[in-house]
């Protein structure tokens, strides 16, 4: 009965982190992307001709902040479907 206690145990302490994960991921990605957008207009306003220099790299730039939460799904993935940590105590 000890065993399925703490199988029990590492799922749910695992679920919260994963939940933890994926939240602060978004809002990081969130607040990044709307920084940078605003940042973005507020250059473009200031000098139209820059529009479309700074426009590649606020391309470039959204797609890094972006393939950041991407990247947290695939680790919050590995976790929840083959976690690790439950071979730790299988026997």
């Amino acid at each position: 009965m000890e065993h399925i206690q703490y199988l029990a145990m590492i799922q749910s302490y695992t679920a919260i982190g994963l939940g933890l994960m994926i939240g602060l991921a978004a809002l990081g990605a969130c607040i990044g992307i709307g920084i940078m957008c605003a940042s973005f207009l507020e250059g473009a306003a200031r000098q139209p001709e820059m529009i479309p220099q700074l426009q590649g790299k606020v391309f470039l730039l959204l797609g890094l902040i972006d393939a950041s939460f991407i990247i947290s799904v695939g680790i919050v993935m590995m976790f929840a479907f083959a976690n690790p940590l439950l071979s730790a105590i299988a026997k």
